[in-house]
């Protein structure tokens, strides 16, 4: 299963940070989501473009978690020639994370 099949993402940029919000399209996923995507999980999916922490805050309420990737835009949008690392693709790229067998049943 891949996370977009639970979820769905929103996104948005400030200087050098990009900030991901992950939302469970069915609010008994919440929980799941919360195990499973930790702040070291979602930094280890961007190797090579996070650079810096990753801040995660968790919605309950929203059935969200928001992100903040410290260092993720190559010093932000205006400064950085890597346009597909911004925005909507790296709410995609997450969306791609595959949610195996093991994480289900330790869920």
């Amino acid at each position: 299963m891949l996370l977009r099949d639970i979820a769905h993402a929103r996104t948005g940029d400030k200087g050098n940070r990009s900030t991901l919000s992950v939302i469970a399209y069915d609010s008994k996923h919440y929980p799941l989501l919360e195990k499973l995507l930790t702040p070291e999980r979602v930094k280890a999916h961007y190797e090579g473009i996070v650079q810096g922490p990753v801040d995660r805050y968790c919605l309950p309420h929203l059935g969200a978690l928001n992100f903040v990737l410290h260092g993720s835009l190559a010093g932000g949008v205006t400064r950085s020639l890597a346009l597909d690392a911004h925005g909507k693709c790296l709410a995609s790229g997450l969306l791609a994370m595959v949610l195996s067998t093991d994480d289900l049943l330790h869920a």
